[in-house]
């Protein structure tokens, strides 16, 4: 039997707690649980938890689908450029269609790369091929591991959350509305899902840089990269959103690409038991029952769109430059969410505004050095105290805060582009009026955060999903301009690679 209930967050806290309350309220006995969905309402003082559950179900409805596992070291070859969620996955599908993935990716596996990383902090600079978004998982691998996604589509996106299940996740991301594996433990099921495409006959190549595309006619016949040749009628370039050098050699190549929007601004960090008051509508804030609070802000400010991205309830503030003078930030939370602080992406939209399909990595370049001028020509990050930057002040003091570099106190207000600070400062008045103890000063602007998407998009029919002018190219994922976050590159990365093997098989 299935039943929707709505309990208060010690009645749901637990799978045994949720069987008493069906036998005390609803007279139910069950041997067995499944929770089916769950969110949390907090929009009164009463916070309630929404659940649906079944109670004995069948047990088939407790596996998750196993992968079809084939054998595909004799069959044709599909080259996939980069292993993040877009490339592993479409390697994935690849495989069940009895096509032999063989990925090649610029920066490190999951573990050595967790190594450049921790390097940041005492040596102030970034690897320009192992880093946050570079290797191994893409940016996601170290940057959260949320799964929410909007895009429901393309495809199925339960299909790709219970292959994450499958190759290591909690179950919990199936029920959950916002699903989140967790930087700490989604670099596991990265490497589960690398060493089942090896298993299978597949490759996956690292610190293998594509250089070029190897191109005859209006085909694409392979790629350079590593300082060798890689063959094969079909390409998934999955490169992520970072990629700039792969954006230059395409422009440079004649080969289509569009500028695209995107959104800019910075990263706002509060202590996590404010925002947890604050959501919850309670001094004691989460209490013993609920999770880290999240929250979503959106509003339009003289006419664009102001709004909170990949917020990070219990997380940390986290360098994501890709290269030497940038500074750039992003979130992660781990599985728990129990750190000390909650963050969040509060960006503005920015439109193309120039023909130059490079307009908008321009504009992220200069923002990116800018606040690296700013930042003392270093990994720490120029910040300001978030009632100081809403009135024009410069902090005089930092407050403590989870970004490993540190922070030095800059007037954010004064150098940033007048069109994103002047929106944030606004939104961030209108936030602070909406939800009491929001704008204070008690909280950190960080500067700045312009990775939220790709500044470009490479052209592909959109029924084929190739190229517009070369054949057996497929732009996949993120980097092409075609998804926004782990989930939606996940899916786009499948569609991919059922379009290319469509291609391949009508080709024999």
């Amino acid at each position: 039997m299935e039943y929707t209930l709505k309990l208060t967050p010690e009645q749901a806290y637990n799978e045994q707690s949720i069987r008493r309350y069906l036998l005390e309220e609803k007279g139910v006995h069950s041997t067995t649980l499944w929770v089916k969905r769950r969110s949390i309402d907090a929009r009164q003082r009463q916070v309630w938890v929404n659940l649906t559950v079944e109670t004995d179900p069948d047990g088939s409805v407790f596996r998750v689908e196993d992968f079809k596992e084939k054998d595909v070291s004799g069959a044709k070859s599909v080259i996939i450029v980069g292993a993040g969620p877009a490339g592993l996955f479409a390697a994935l599908r690849l495989i069940e269609r009895g096509l032999r993935p063989v990925v090649v990716e610029r920066g490190k596996d999951v573990h050595e790369r967790k190594k450049d990383i921790a390097r940041i902090r005492p040596e102030q600079s970034v690897d320009p091929e192992s880093n946050y978004s570079f290797g191994e998982g893409g940016a996601g691998a170290y940057s959260d591991g949320k799964l929410y996604t909007r895009s429901k589509k393309r495809g199925n996106v339960e299909s790709v959350l219970r292959l994450f299940v499958q190759h290591g996740a909690s179950p919990a991301i199936l029920s959950d509305a916002h699903p989140h594996i967790g930087t700490d433990r989604l670099p596991r099921v990265i490497e589960n899902i690398r060493e089942r495409i090896r298993r299978c006959g597949g490759e996956v190549h690292f610190q293998t840089k594509a250089e070029s595309l190897i191109v005859r006619g209006d085909r694409v016949e392979g790629i350079v990269a590593g300082g060798r040749e890689y063959r094969a009628e079909v390409v998934i370039l999955a490169t992520g959103h970072s990629a700039r050098d792969v954006y230059r050699y395409l422009r440079e190549s004649g080969i289509e690409i569009e500028a695209k929007g995107l959104a800019v601004g910075v990263r706002l960090e509060h202590p996590a038991q404010l925002i947890d008051s604050i959501m919850y509508h309670s001094r004691e804030g989460r209490g013993r029952w609920l999770p880290a609070a999240e929250y979503a802000m959106v509003d339009q400010v003289d006419g664009r769109g102001v709004y909170s991205f990949c917020m990070c309830p219990g997380g940390f503030v986290v360098p994501a430059a890709t290269g030497p003078e940038q500074i750039v930030v992003n979130g992660m939370s781990p599985s728990g969410r129990n750190g000390r602080w909650s963050n969040s992406g509060m960006v503005v939209e920015v439109a193309p505004t120039a023909d130059d399909p490079l307009c908008m990595m321009r504009y992220q370049e200069e923002m990116e050095r800018l606040c690296w001028l700013q930042g003392n020509r270093k990994q720490t990050a120029p910040a300001q105290r978030m009632a100081d930057f809403v009135n024009g002040r410069l902090s005089a003091d930092l407050n403590e805060s989870s970004y490993a570099p540190g922070l030095v106190a800059s007037p954010l207000h004064f150098w940033m582009p007048k069109e994103i600070s002047e929106r944030l400062r606004e939104a961030f008045r209108l936030w602070g009026r909406r939800y009491r103890g929001f704008l204070t000063n008690e909280a950190t602007v960080i500067g700045v955060e312009t990775r939220t998407s790709a500044p470009v998009r490479i052209l592909r029919d959109r029924e084929t999903l190739c190229h517009v002018r070369l054949v057996g190219l497929y732009p996949a994922g993120e980097g092409a301009g075609y998804a926004g976050g782990i989930v939606s590159a996940a899916v786009d990365g499948q569609r991919c690679a059922d379009a290319a093997a469509e291609y391949i098989n009508n080709e024999r």
